[in-house]
């Protein structure tokens, strides 16, 4: 991800609330957030206190929630991933942030947009729905399993479609890639990308080819 300097350069520390499984190899971290500000979309540097090593992560919470929560991928031999997801409710995490311009452009507007994610990439757009509910919206969210549907109930009925790549079980048999040849924007469609820096290049060339406009084109690699 592209950082700029954070709101501050110090670290606070959050009482852990929650952590919750969900999928195979993911989990939500949910944490006090006290009076920490942020957008929906940006992100933070997540780790435990004095552990020297902290992660990026993706605000997955809304604007007004009175609490600060990730949605953590625990990456194979991942420090920090297997540390967070070890916490108990009433232990305490090291957050530095918040980070990063991958935010809604004038949200307060009537246009159409289409948000594509793969895997834990998704964590901004349900950032973005959760603070701003009344927008046009639809999720196009790229799987491998179909136990890695993050959270789809969280999305209003018909706005969120999974692209399920290595077995049945979405709405999609396919990568996301596959589906917006078959099902491309409808124009004037404001797209956000995250995830891998694969999908986000297909993509990009995939939405020109089918006219969406450069402009109208926002990216966030997400490891």
């Amino acid at each position: 991800m592209n950082l700029p300097s954070p709101v501050s350069a110090e670290p606070s520390l959050h009482r852990v609330l929650e952590v919750k499984a969900i999928g195979r190899h993911a989990y939500r971290l949910r944490v006090n957030r006290g009076k920490l500000p942020f957008k929906a979309g940006q992100c933070f540097t997540v780790g435990l206190p004095g552990g020297g090593v902290n992660r990026e992560y993706t605000s997955y919470s809304g604007e007004a929630d009175s609490w600060l929560e990730f949605l953590i991928l625990e990456a194979e031999n991942g420090i920090v991933s297997a540390a967070l997801k070890s916490c108990r409710p009433g232990d305490f995490v090291e957050i530095h942030g918040a980070y990063g311009g991958f935010v809604l452009k004038s949200p307060e507007d009537h246009r159409r947009r289409l948000f594509i994610g793969t895997g834990t990439g998704i964590a901004p757009f349900h950032s973005f729905v959760r603070t701003h509910p009344d927008l046009d919206y639809n999720i196009l969210h790229g799987v491998r399993f179909a136990d890695e549907q993050y959270d789809r109930e969280d999305y209003q009925s018909g706005r969120y479609v999974s692209c399920v790549s290595r077995e049945p079980g979405g709405d999609f048999h396919g990568r996301v890639t596959d589906y917006l040849r078959l099902h491309p924007p409808v124009e004037r469609t404001e797209c956000y990308l995250c995830g891998n820096r694969d999908m986000i290049s297909d993509v990009y060339d995939l939405l020109r080819d089918k006219g969406v406009a450069s402009d109208d084109i926002f990216t966030e690699v997400f490891f």
